[in-house]
């Protein structure tokens, strides 16, 4: 049986992840799918996962996070993605900076002070186009998997600027590139520097703190973090877990409530 005294689920616009930690924080067991149509259901199913796996559940406080959060029956209360993020970060690397968060459906960039406790924060959550979303649409557009495109991006020689500042409007755009003969690595890396410079835009709108962090599933992609380092100068730190920092940060906050 496994050793978990507390747990966080994490319920994205693409993927619900869920976390159990043990007594110190560690994490002992983890669990990630895409997101579904009906989420009560899914979350539901998780738990019955895990009930195979440890002997109390009904004893072990659970926090939910993420824009599903609500949904969640099982937890005791649900809190903020900024907040979760956060706490997880910050038991990872045990000092603050600045988190760059790029999600699914939207992106954040929070500053956390040496106590690690956020002290300013900036969300894109209105227009796709500053998130994993804007790349998802295009690779599925231009028939690749997501987790194949920040390698083509990289291996372009020059980059085709994307000049639509709308997912919709950028989709449109890419068909007349490929229609007249652009080359696709080069398109993906234009597709890419879109995006990163809305990222940037953001990171300079707020109090900026070094170190860098990073979190969120989208960072996995190579030539976003190649990108964000080239555009802030600055050196990346990039947690274990990304993608499941919010869920870790839930059960971290779970774990305090408990005590």
């Amino acid at each position: 049986m496994l050793r978990i005294a507390a747990l966080g689920i994490d319920v994205g616009s693409t993927t619900v992840k869920i976390v159990g930690v043990n007594d110190t924080g560690g994490i002992t067991w983890h669990h990630l799918e895409q997101t579904e149509p009906s989420i009560e259901k899914q979350t539901a199913r998780f738990f019955d996962i895990i009930k195979e796996k440890i002997e109390n559940l009904k004893d072990i406080p659970v926090i939910a996070t993420g824009y599903g959060r609500n949904l969640v029956k099982e937890a005791i209360r649900s809190v903020t993605e900024i907040t979760c993020h956060a706490k997880g970060i910050y038991k990872e690397f045990g000092h603050g900076g600045t988190l760059v968060d790029i999600g699914g459906q939207d992106s954040k960039v929070i500053v956390i002070d040496s106590e690690g406790k956020v002290i300013d924060f900036v969300m894109n959550d209105k227009c796709a186009a500053g998130s994993g979303r804007f790349l998802e649409n295009t690779a599925t557009r231009l028939g690749y998997k997501i987790n194949e495109i920040g390698d083509l991006a990289m291996k372009a020689d020059i980059e085709v600027p994307i000049s639509s500042t709308c997912t919709v409007f950028a989709e449109s755009e890419i068909i007349s590139m490929i229609a007249s003969g652009k080359d696709t690595s080069s398109i993906l890396k234009g597709l890419h520097k879109s995006l990163i410079k809305r990222i940037v835009a953001m990171i300079r709108s707020v109090n900026f703190m070094p170190p860098l962090l990073l979190s969120g599933g989208v960072v996995n992609n190579i030539a976003i973090r190649k990108m964000i380092e080239e555009e802030m100068g600055e050196k990346l730190i990039m947690p274990t877990y990304p993608q499941l920092m919010g869920a870790y940060g839930a059960a971290l906050i779970a774990l305090d409530e408990n005590k």
